[in-house]
C-alpha cells in the first residue's frame, strides 16, 4: 500500500499545482471575456472551452506534438533552458491544467458577469484605478462562482487520465497518479490495491462535488 500513498500524494500535488495554474489563466481570461467586446469573442470562447469536449488522448496528443522535444514550445525549452516536460510531473501538471481549464474559465466568466457593471463603473468615478476595481469590487462579488469552479477543477485534474498518461507515462513514484495507479492495478489483478484507491478518489471528488455545488452562486438555502 506504500504505492498507493505515493500515488495519491502525487496526484493531490499534480492537481493542486493544476488548479493554481488555473486560477491565475482561467479567472483572468473569464474577466475579460465577461467585460470586453472584441471581434471572434465567441470563437475565443469556444476554443477556450474545447478542452471540455476533446477525447483526452486527443489532447494528449495535442500536447505531446506542442511540447515534445520536437515540438515548437518543447523544443525551445530545451534547447534554451535544458527543460524536458515529457515522462515528468510538470507534464503531467500541464496535461491536468489543460483538461481542467474549461471549468474554471466559464464558471469564472459566468460569475463576472452576474457582477452589475454599475458597481464597476460607480468605482471608477470615485477614482478606484482599474486593478483596484478588479480586485476591490469584481472579485469579491464573483468569488463564490470562481471557487466552485476551482473545486471541480480540482476534482478534474485528481481524476485526469487520458493525456496525464500520454504525456508523462506511469513511472511508479514520479508520475503515476491515482487514475493510473488503478489502472496498472485493475491490469496486474491487484483488486484490494485497486478497491483502496477507487475508494480514495471517489470520496475525494464527492467531497468536493458537495463544497462545489454549496459555493455555486445564487444558491437558496432550504428552508424548513
Amino acid at each position: 500500500m506504500d504505492g498507493a500513498w505515493v500515488a495519491l500524494a502525487l496526484t493531490l500535488k499534480v492537481a493542486g499545482w493544476a488548479t493554481a495554474l488555473n486560477l491565475v489563466l482561467g479567472v483572468g481570461l473569464g474577466f475579460v471575456l465577461a467585460r470586453r467586446r472584441f471581434p471572434g469573442r465567441e470563437l475565443l470562447d469556444a476554443l477556450l472551452t474545447l478542452p471540455m469536449v476533446l477525447p483526452p488522448t486527443v489532447l494528449g496528443y495535442y500536447l505531446l506534438v506542442l511540447i515534445g522535444s520536437q515540438g515548437p514550445l518543447g523544443g525551445w525549452l530545451k534547447r534554451t533552458f535544458g527543460i524536458n516536460l515529457i515522462f515528468t510531473w510538470q507534464g503531467a501538471v500541464l496535461a491536468a491544467a489543460v483538461v481542467s481549464f474549461p471549468l474554471v474559465f466559464k464558471s469564472a466568466r459566468a460569475a463576472f458577469e452576474m457582477v452589475e457593471p454599475q458597481l464597476e463603473q460607480a468605482a471608477r468615478v470615485l477614482g478606484v484605478h482599474e486593478p483596484g476595481i478588479f480586485f476591490r469590487v469584481s472579485l469579491p462579488l464573483a468569488w463564490r462562482g470562481i471557487l466552485a469552479g476551482l473545486l471541480l477543477a480540482f476534482a478534474r485534474a485528481t481524476g485526469e487520465f487520458g493525456a496525464t498518461l500520454m504525456v508523462a507515462g506511469s513511472i511508479p513514484g514520479r508520475t503515476q497518479t491515482l487514475s493510473i495507479a488503478v489502472y496498472e492495478a485493475v491490469q496486474a489483478g491487484q483488486d484490494a490495491v485497486a478497491n483502496s484507491l477507487v475508494l480514495v478518489t471517489s470520496v475525494t471528488c464527492i467531497a468536493v462535488l458537495l463544497a462545489a455545488g454549496w459555493l455555486a452562486p445564487g444558491r437558496v438555502p432550504e428552508r424548513r
